[in-house]
């Protein structure tokens, strides 16, 4: 198990990570439970019929959901923690108002993704974005913990895709 090292690789998984779509189907399923496919359109209104396709078979191929019989997309122990890492760093971007004393969730989850982004290279592992100078750099220290130990759980999310030979 390892963590992203290469810039491609961190880059590749915080864009995966930090699509709304994503986080949309994720968070939801986490707080409401298994979502029948049919009904996907109408719990998730805020999405277009592309971007819920996306991010259901993005979320299937990295391992994230599942189709349980009966019941519909259903997060895998994979999602269910990922579920609780967008937690974290809601968490801790709410608590410091950033990217705005009020914005949406998905937007704070990018945010934290960008500030850990530049940390996650083995070539910059000692960096983190520069914060305010209120102890903010210290807390983050527990989301960057959190989703680097997701990412060397799930490598499979940092794989950058091999690109498609030229016929």
């Amino acid at each position: 198990m390892s963590t992203p090292s290469t810039p491609a690789e961190v880059r590749h998984a915080v864009e995966l990570l930090a699509s709304r779509s994503l986080i949309r189907l994720v968070t939801e399923i986490d707080d409401n439970g298994a979502i029948p496919p049919r009904r996907l359109a109408g719990t998730l209104p805020d999405l277009s019929t592309h971007q819920l396709r996306s991010a259901s078979d993005t979320a299937r191929a990295h391992g994230l959901v599942r189709i349980a019989p009966g019941s519909g997309l259903e997060l895998t122990e994979a999602g269910m923690e990922l579920a609780d890492l967008y937690d974290a760093m809601a968490r801790w971007a709410r608590r410091h108002a950033v990217p705005a004393p009020v914005c949406e969730f998905s937007r704070r989850i990018r945010h934290v993704l960008d500030l850990l982004a530049p940390s996650l290279s083995t070539e910059r592992a000692d960096a983190l974005s520069p914060l305010t100078g209120d102890g903010a750099e210290a807390e983050l220290a527990h989301p960057r913990t959190l989703l680097i130990q997701w990412l060397a759980d799930n490598p499979q999310v940092a794989r950058v895709p091999e690109p498609e030979p030229v016929a």
